[in-house]
């Protein structure tokens, strides 16, 4: 009589092995690491392509039927979505040029979170000893005691100086508040901005951009603070023996100077400097849509034209919903990183030879490897048994 395997036998054995060698394969191969080893490289950012917003003149992708982007005489703008952050259409949107008070926003986007509101500070003299001449003020006074939200209606409603001054030296330092400000502008992607004096006034080296305050404004909106002291009209400063009235020097929002008021502005921060010229990031919003625009330098008209020519873009922004298509996004200069590689479960669960009294993943391998080697032996031998017999 024969013992042996039939061949039906044979094959489901050898491919039970094979199956076993599969499954264990990622488990062995994972024993192979041991404590101490080196951790693998952490993951590499993945750098954005480049951008049509780094061309010279102005940029738009208008599907038919959409509205002329107005022929306004800025050195640089740009449109945005705050939403989404798609940029809409820009003109020289990187170009770099000084941001003046605007970049007052930045400030407060580093600032802000530190100091809380109902903090009291008496000022010292140091404090403010060096604010630049010329300066716009609100009226901090040395040996006078306020709250840090006082001096924050000083920053963005008078574009006080004097209050960056104050803010700074509780945050650290002039010098550590630039340096600050510099990280935070590389954190949301804002690439062109050199911070050298945290107001805005006018230093050699300082320069921002359409794209990068745009961003600032953007982000501002996120910060409930921000976005509360940004839209503030009026206020009351504290003042020797009785506060005094400011006023938001923002004529798109409180329709001062013959400029009239914008429906839906939200604010955020205008500016001017000699060098700079007239400067602003405002965000309005209107049909579930908010929308943030930057104006660089107009050439033309007056110093109230840079709040006319806002007013064209942002009209042109609204009448352009879903009649463009986006040229950039404020998110596109962010550095994204590659999501790690997940672990596998038999990678995650498996120790070293010391951990386990069991087999390890190797031995069992081998032990099945071994299996299926006997079984065709017993195989081979069957047929030669029968072979012999006729």
């Amino acid at each position: 009589m024969i013992t042996g395997l039939s061949h039906r036998a044979t094959v489901a054995t050898c491919a039970l092995c094979v199956a076993g060698l599969l499954a264990l394969a990622p488990a062995t191969a994972a024993a192979g690491s041991r404590a101490g080893d080196p951790a693998p490289p952490p993951p590499r950012a993945v750098m954005p392509g480049p951008s049509v917003l780094y061309r010279s003149g102005t940029q738009v992708r208008p599907h038919r039927g959409a509205p002329e982007v107005p022929e306004v005489s800025a050195l640089s703008w740009l449109v945005a979505d705050a939403g989404s952050g798609e940029v809409l259409a820009a003109s020289d949107a990187h170009r770099r040029l000084p941001p003046a008070s605007t970049l007052k926003t930045l400030f407060a986007l580093t600032v802000l979170p530190e100091l809380p509101g109902g903090l009291q500070h008496t000022v010292r003299y140091e404090e403010l000893a060096d604010v630049g001449e010329g300066s716009s003020l609100v009226g901090v006074e040395e040996g006078h005691t306020y709250q840090v939200s006082d001096l924050w209606h000083g920053v963005f409603l008078s574009s006080g100086n004097d209050a960056v001054h104050v803010l700074a030296a509780l945050n650290g330092g002039w010098r550590t508040t630039t340096a600050r400000m510099q990280e935070k502008a590389r954190a949301l992607g804002a690439l062109d901005t050199h911070v050298v004096s945290p107001d805005g006034y006018d230093s050699p080296g300082q320069v921002s951009s359409a794209f990068d305050l745009a961003v600032f404004g953007r982000a501002g909106l996120h910060n409930p603070d921000f976005a509360r002291y940004c839209g503030t009209v009026a206020a009351s400063f504290p003042g020797d023996g009785s506060p005094y009235p400011i006023e938001n020097t923002n004529r798109l929002l409180t329709g001062e100077d013959g400029v009239a008021p914008y429906p839906g502005l939200i604010g955020i921060k205008n500016g001017y400097t000699s060098n700079a010229g007239n400067t602003l990031v405002a965000a309005a919003h209107r049909g579930g849509r908010t929308l943030v625009v930057t104006v660089m330098n107009p050439q033309a008209g007056g110093g109230l034209e840079v709040y006319e020519e806002a007013r064209q873009l942002l009209d042109w922004g609204f009448a352009s919903a879903g009649l463009v298509d986006p040229v950039g996004s404020l998110d596109g200069l962010r550095v994204k990183s590659r999501p790690a590689a997940a672990v596998p479960v038999a990678a995650a669960t498996s120790g070293s030879p010391d951990d386990d009294p069991g087999w390890t993943g190797t031995a069992v391998v081998a032990g099945l490897s071994g299996i299926g080697a006997a079984a065709v032996a017993l195989r081979l031998r069957s047929r030669h048994h029968r072979t012999g017999q006729g």
